[in-house]
């Protein structure tokens, strides 16, 4: 599963050209391709952001097995299942470990950039919307994220397994599919944030019953998070409400520009002569 390294410098400069690119192709009268390249530019800069927060994360690992040993304790006294019991479950059915580490390495990406592509050519009313909903809330995830906080499968006192390191499907340490994935980031969750974008965007765009199977991807990929020890419940519940504040946000923001558009022109009422009044 190992691929060239991806850095937030290459990334950064790739989005700079792309920018750039995008207002050259603009200058000279092709609105198609600079569409396309600001769009690539605007959320690769966004990825550059993501694995700048991880570099910077990883240099400052102070407390953040404190800070996630916290939330399981925390999670416990409150109530909620317990991860790692449910995570030996799993564990029985290896079968089931191998697909949920293939399903946390592939589908968080894969699945987004395929909604992304399908709503940018098929529905590109809608494309800004979406756009904005992925990048806010994982620029507000991101915020949080600079606070580092170790995933479960870093706590085996707690009784939590790296499984994907075990069955060598482990996506750190090293590149996979081009990203370079840091290790204490775990609080929120992305993972979880993403995968509620996609279901919504597909049931608020599609059309027809089939469009609610999508709602197995949140899921599936819930289940797996905690399986695979890559995230408490509390990383998605966190996720979860920054998502709804942005929508809610969104929603306000919307609302405030219908406003600010001045009234149209009252149609003069003609008489039956012709003349208006």
């Amino acid at each position: 599963m190992q691929n060239l390294t991806l850095t937030w410098q290459t990334a950064g400069g790739t989005a700079v050209a792309l920018l750039g690119a995008a207002y050259a192709a603009k200058r000279v009268a092709r609105p198609g391709v600079a569409v396309v390249c600001r769009e690539a530019g605007t959320l690769l800069a966004l990825f550059t952001l993501w694995q700048l927060v991880g570099h910077l994360s990883v240099l400052s690992t102070d407390h953040a097995l404190d800070r996630a040993d916290w939330i399981h304790r925390t999670e416990l006294a409150w109530g909620l299942p317990d991860e790692a019991a449910l995570q030996r479950s799993a564990r029985e059915h290896s079968w089931l470990i191998s697909a949920a580490n293939y399903y946390y390495a592939v589908m968080h990406f894969g699945v987004m950039l395929v909604l992304l592509a399908w709503v940018f050519v098929r529905h590109r009313a809608r494309y800004a919307w979406l756009r904005n909903t992925v990048v806010l809330t994982t620029a507000a995830c991101l915020l949080i994220q600079f606070l580092p906080v170790a995933p479960p499968r870093m706590l085996p006192g707690n009784g939590f397994v790296d499984v994907a390191a075990e069955y060598g499907q482990s996506v750190y340490g090293g590149a996979v599919g081009g990203v370079v994935a840091d290790q204490l980031s775990a609080m929120p969750s992305v993972h979880v944030a993403w995968c509620v974008i996609v279901a919504v965007a597909v049931a608020v765009i599609a059309r027809g019953p089939w469009r609610w199977l999508v709602l197995l991807h949140p899921v599936i990929t819930v289940y797996v998070v905690v399986v695979t020890a890559n995230h408490f419940w509390a990383d998605g519940l966190v996720a979860v409400g920054l998502l709804l504040v942005v929508y809610l946000v969104q929603h306000a923001a919307s609302g405030w520009r219908r406003t600010e558009q001045p009234d149209a022109e009252p149609t003069p009422v003609r008489d039956r002569a012709g003349t208006s009044s």
